[in-house]
């Protein structure tokens, strides 16, 4: 099983950038899909942004596209997201999540791995 431990939430202005990592240990790491859900005050979690075992697909909500992208580093056991152009809505605990398959990220259940999350909040 992966252990997973985000950082990098904070404060930031409507506009702004906020990058999130998600540093993550144990073996299935780097053959595990991962990827970050949100969830807002008084609002179910919701899905943000996956990413396959290798890096080279991904998939993101309709509402942060072009403006959020999810990375991987497998040598660092590491996920980030870097967040541009926030808007206040994006203000909620931002979770990174791993599971053996692609499906489970995108269905957002059944989830493998937490982490505890992390705190955005965007002020307008």
């Amino acid at each position: 099983q992966v252990q997973l431990v985000e950082s990098g939430g904070g404060l930031v202005q409507a506009g702004g950038s906020l990058r999130l990592s998600c540093a993550a240990s144990g073996r299935a790491f780097s053959s595990s899909a991962v990827g970050w859900f949100r969830q807002a005050p008084g609002k179910e979690r919701e899905f943000v942004a996956a990413i396959n075992w290798g890096g080279s697909g991904t998939n993101y909500a309709d509402s942060v596209k072009r403006r959020f992208t999810a990375s991987r580093d497998n040598a660092r056991n590491t996920l980030t997201l870097q967040m541009n152009s926030l808007k206040p809505e994006a203000t909620a605990d931002y979770y990174c999540a791993a599971d053996a398959y692609m499906a489970s990220l995108l269905r957002g259940k059944n989830m493998a791995s937490w982490g505890q999350g992390t705190q955005v909040t965007v002020s307008s």
